[in-house]
């Protein structure tokens, strides 16, 4: 994880455990569901549905949670049937942006997202337009005063992980999109307790912004991730060393 996003990095590493990890764990819901829904309840022979639990395991969402979302997924439990989408475009800046949406209602999500872009200085680009940019990677995070850096390193380079580094008191593990599974499992095994774990998208570089583009960014990035239907948000934004964000 590169230091260009530092401070972003840290927020959302630690709020994993603040007021929205009720938001988090509905994301985690759908994520689980239509994962199970496309390839089977069984996480042993479905990868995407492992991959999915061990995020969510990551972000410590309880068990039971896990199993009724898997439940939806198959049909058990009823539940909503989610469609898959990604949006591409720019916020303010020339700052690339990918959305990804999970819905149970595509022209709502369209809407709405197209709606945030719109009023926040953003546009919309075609299919293709920014994907480029990005590439698919695991990372891991833990904060640095519950966790040994050495020991979390030496786990997860032994289990295949590309980089381990500590920033401003967060570890982050930084593996391929084949290699997060079994890395993620290997640090869980040693009992290390982390504060989020998810394979997403990694800007191959970054775009830097000053001050006020900056909190422009930022506040599109928050109406995007408030969205009930957006799942994840990935930026190339390169925020200014004495950037603070509003809360």
């Amino acid at each position: 994880m590169s230091g260009h996003s530092k401070w972003a990095t840290i927020k959302h590493a630690k709020g994993i455990a603040d007021a929205k990890r009720g938001k988090l764990f509905t994301k985690f819901i759908k994520e689980i569901s239509i994962a199970a829904r496309m390839g089977g309840g069984d996480p042993d022979s479905n990868p995407r549905l492992r991959t999915a639990i061990l995020k969510a395991r990551a972000s410590n969402m309880p068990k039971d949670n896990i199993e009724r979302a898997i439940k939806k997924g198959t049909g058990e439990d009823g539940g909503s049937n989610y469609e898959e989408m990604v949006y591409e475009g720019y916020a303010p800046g020339g700052v690339a942006v990918l959305v990804e949406v999970l819905t149970d209602n595509k022209n709502r999500a369209a809407a709405d997202v197209r709606n945030i872009f719109n009023k926040n200085g953003g546009n919309l680009g075609t299919t293709g337009s920014v994907s480029r940019m990005f590439s698919r990677k695991g990372t891991i995070t833990y904060d640095a005063e519950k966790v040994s850096e050495d020991e979390v390193m030496e786990v997860a380079l032994d289990a295949g992980a590309d980089d381990v580094e500590n920033e401003d008191g967060i570890i982050t593990v930084t593996t391929s999109q084949e290699a997060f599974a079994g890395v993620m499992e290997a640090l869980q095994a040693k009992g290390f307790e982390s504060l989020s774990g998810e394979v997403g998208m990694v800007p191959e570089a970054y775009q830097p912004v000053d001050k006020d583009t900056a909190a422009k960014v930022q506040k599109m990035i928050d109406k995007l991730e408030d969205n009930d239907d957006v799942q994840n948000v990935y930026t190339t934004v390169e925020y200014p060393e004495d950037f603070v964000p509003e809360e």
